[in-house]
């Protein structure tokens, strides 16, 4: 073998030392934004479904003007029933809708 074959053989050997390295750097990257990027599409996934929903947001926000002064349980408690009633609505404009 001839120095210029076994120059490129030994780069070569470097350059994948080097990419192994860089495959576990990026693992661990990866494991670190694992949870953040879950929860931020978690997040995505409730505005899409919000924007979906405006009566539900309506009513939500209706909830937060109507009780100011609440404590957060009687919040909570008209938030659920503000979304049982939505889920209660959506049904029967669902049923209303197969009559037609």
């Amino acid at each position: 073998m001839n120095d210029h074959m076994l120059t490129v053989m030994q780069r070569r050997r470097e350059l994948l030392a080097r990419i192994a390295i860089q495959r576990g750097q990026m693992a661990e990257v990866e494991a670190h934004l694992q949870s953040p990027l879950a929860l931020a599409d978690r997040g995505m996934a409730v505005m899409r479904y919000l924007r979906l929903h405006p009566l539900l947001v309506a009513g939500l926000m209706a909830i937060i003007v109507i009780r100011p002064r609440s404590s957060a349980a009687g919040l909570m408690w008209g938030a659920w029933r503000v979304w049982k009633d939505y889920r209660e609505f959506i049904s029967i404009s669902d049923k209303l809708s197969l009559l037609d």
